[in-house]
């Protein structure tokens, strides 16, 4: 059966994280489309600087402080929300080290950030989906969800259960029926939000760093056209079909695109914790 998409005139989109990076990116882009967006951050003051640009131009918007690693903080605010078409769960953080670097309060909070979050929002949201029988859940992973990133342990396998979580959402979904709410799952590589430098990779032509602008309006158009899932850049969607090789010739594969290797060049990290997009995305 083919699959709908959903147009963004007029619906209501959710975005967490959306007071800065890519997820400001998006919230000003649906916001262009004709959508009314509601910009949940930890940060309040950026959240309602996204909404005030939004309605400047005469757009829809409304902003709100929420901590989305906090279950009952997120339960209070969507029923202030109230029903959404889209939710992009956006927030996330990256800490930027190796696993005897990190301590294990930056271990829990990014599993708390990357991973919680995605439960609390998407368990308080999703019934008003199903209600309706319409919506999108979108996850933002990354490609270090894809196949594990050195000295990223936490952060990797943090992304790895997004992925799950999102295709575990889908299989539930599929399996009770439900064919009016799908989810997206978008794991693309580097994207340049501002939040680092010095980052680089071998092959910059093959593995580009993605501009925050083309990864944005990606999203959406994967949103509009129906789509479950978004890979980038071309490259990134040969490392899930490279897993079922060898483990040693994946292991050569991965260093010969120096995916591993440009984390070497990592010299900053998401700054303001559940609201910045980590450097993946």
């Amino acid at each position: 059966m083919r699959r709908r998409g959903l147009p963004l005139a007029g619906q209501q989109v959710l975005i967490t994280g959306g007071g800065s990076g890519l997820g400001r990116r998006m919230a000003l882009l649906a916001a262009d489309r004709g959508a009314r967006v509601a910009v949940w951050d930890l940060d309040l003051a950026a959240a309602e600087a996204t909404c005030t640009q939004i309605t400047t131009r005469g757009g829809a918007a409304r902003a709100a402080g929420v901590d989305v690693s906090d279950e009952q903080a997120v339960q209070a605010a969507a029923e202030q929300a109230g029903p959404v078409d889209v939710l992009v769960n956006n927030a996330g953080i990256v800490s930027g080290g190796a696993l005897l670097e990190n301590s294990s309060a930056q271990v829990r909070r990014t599993f708390e950030v990357n991973v919680l979050a995605l439960y609390w929002t998407t368990r308080a949201l999703l019934p008003g989906m199903l209600d309706r029988d319409r919506g999108t859940v979108v996850n933002l992973a990354s490609a270090a969800g894809l196949a594990g990133v050195a000295r990223q342990t936490d952060y990797s396998a943090s992304k790895h259960a997004v992925v799950g979580f999102t295709e575990s959402l889908r299989a539930e979904l599929r399996t009770a029926g439900v064919t009016g709410v799908r989810t997206l799952l978008v794991c693309p590589y580097y994207v340049d939000t501002g939040m680092f430098t010095g980052v680089r990779t071998k092959f910059p032509r093959l593995l580009p760093i993605l501009s925050e602008e083309k990864v944005a309006r990606a999203i959406l158009d994967a949103v509009e056209a129906g789509r479950q899932q978004y890979i980038a850049p071309l490259l990134a969607r040969l490392v899930p079909i490279g897993r079922v090789l060898p483990v040693r010739a994946f292991d050569a594969m991965m260093d010969f695109f120096g995916i591993n290797q440009t984390m070497d060049h990592f010299v900053g990290q998401a700054g303001r914790q559940p609201t910045e997009p980590d450097v993946r995305r």
